[in-house]
């Protein structure tokens, strides 16, 4: 049984590149680090990720392409097996049909969403300023911490405090134990301010990714009680602050903070919308 890494770069060391210079996956290689020893088994979770991204309306075949692979065998005979080329999307569907209480699916979990959700980011904002980078993800951020919100209720987080202290466990985890009036201090806010008002891109990104995570977390293991909700927030916070540094990337609280609030690009952009318009 292959002993689980407790980084995600073991998802870094099992990724390829064509010759076209995209990278992709071998389902085999794959199923050994998300600890699953039979291939039937591992199988049947492929195939419940096919169907997610059938009903996603995305082309299976575009990230699911058979392959057939050359192993070595006893006495250095060689034999050929079944394989998978796996994109990335397909990885992350795969991690999100897998086993939860596998620590390396946990892992992957974190991994896969993140890159995934960095490509669709690079892909969407090529051409955008910094500005409307943090507009755009500071309004999916709004929607996805109401999204949020009811997971908990639902889990058992029921009243404005336990929410505040809900918050305040995926902030710990992802801000290395900052709690959101650490946070605060160290940005120089006012009392007023929201913390998410002065992020920059990256760092809003980063808790988009706590929060889409958490509630899909919550729901999906159907995790009951207030403890065990802040105990999961706050995992999953760590396991993206995990990622972050294994890629290489800047702790958010280590990231400068943007001269202009929200606030005050939202105004900018509803003044050019007027003047436009007239």
């Amino acid at each position: 049984m292959i002993e689980v890494l407790k980084n995600t770069k073991l998802f870094e060391d099992i990724k390829h590149y064509n010759e076209f210079d995209m990278e992709f996956w071998y389902a085999r290689e794959l199923q050994e680090v998300l600890e699953y020893t039979d291939w039937r088994n591992f199988n049947k979770v492929i195939n419940k990720a096919k169907e997610s991204c059938k009903n996603s309306k995305n082309n299976v075949l575009d990230h699911f392409v058979e392959a057939d692979k050359m192993v070595v065998i006893g006495s250095g005979a060689e034999r050929e097996i079944k394989d998978i080329i796996l994109s990335r999307y397909a990885c992350y569907l795969i991690v999100q049909n897998g086993d939860p209480k596998k620590e390396a699916v946990a892992l992957g979990q974190t991994y896969f969403a993140i890159q995934t959700r960095k490509q669709e980011l690079a892909e969407q904002f090529t051409e955008l300023t910094e500005d409307k980078k943090r507009l755009a993800i500071r309004n999916e951020l709004r929607e996805h911490n109401k999204n949020l919100a009811e997971a908990a209720k639902d889990a058992g987080v029921e009243t404005h405090q336990e929410y505040a202290v809900f918050q305040n466990y995926g902030y710990m985890g992802l801000y290395g134990g900052m709690k959101a009036n650490d946070i605060h201090k160290v940005k120089g806010l006012k009392p007023n301010d929201k913390i998410l008002d002065h992020m920059g891109s990256t760092e809003l990104a980063a808790n988009l990714f706590r929060a889409t995570q958490t509630e899909e977390k919550l729901r999906r293991e159907k995790i009951q009680g207030k403890e065990n909700a802040n105990k999961t927030h706050f995992e999953v916070g760590k396991k993206v602050r995990q990622t972050i540094e294994e890629l290489g990337g800047t702790m958010p609280e280590n990231l400068p903070n943007p001269e202009k609030s929200i606030k005050q690009i939202e105004k900018e952009q509803n003044k050019l919308n007027l003047e436009n318009k007239n």
